[in-house]
């Protein structure tokens, strides 16, 4: 799997932990920054991620930063991206197998429980079906620009 993955300053350690991870789980990663830890702004690095998952560039991505919170928001404004905060391995399944969830959101305070939530949604699939259904609606309103 080809996975973009990306943070701002607070997240540079975490990142800097799933890097080995993936590629040891034999993933083709890009590594979209930042590398550094004084200030920058984590719009610009969920720009880079979600804007390759959502011309398919790539086929999920994951990004950090201190909570997970911003990164989420400003990657689900891309069409065709859902991106969420996963806290634990079931939600991370759970994300993966009803949401189709394409972007993996993790805070940097979760460093010792991310490896399993990584290891989570990485192996769990899409199961289709109903949740394809609700899947198909979001997209109907992305196009459309609902509200």
């Amino acid at each position: 799997m080809r996975i973009s993955i990306g943070s701002d300053h607070r997240g540079v350690a975490l990142k800097g932990q799933l890097l080995p991870l993936l590629a040891s789980l034999g993933h083709e990663v890009v590594d979209e920054g930042t590398n550094q830890t004084s200030s920058v702004d984590y719009p610009d690095y969920a720009a880079l991620v979600a804007g390759k998952v959502s011309k398919h560039e790539v086929d999920r991505g994951i990004l950090v930063c201190g909570t997970g919170v911003g990164m989420a928001i400003a990657a689900n404004k891309f069409p065709g991206v859902r991106a969420t905060i996963v806290p634990n391995e079931r939600v991370a399944r759970l994300c993966r197998q009803h949401n189709n969830v394409n972007v993996l959101c993790l805070s940097e305070e979760q460093v010792a429980e991310s490896t399993p939530i990584v290891k989570a949604w990485l192996e769990t699939e899409f199961e289709g079906g109903r949740h394809a259904n609700r899947i198909d609606k979001i997209t109907r309103c992305e196009q459309a620009n609902c509200g």
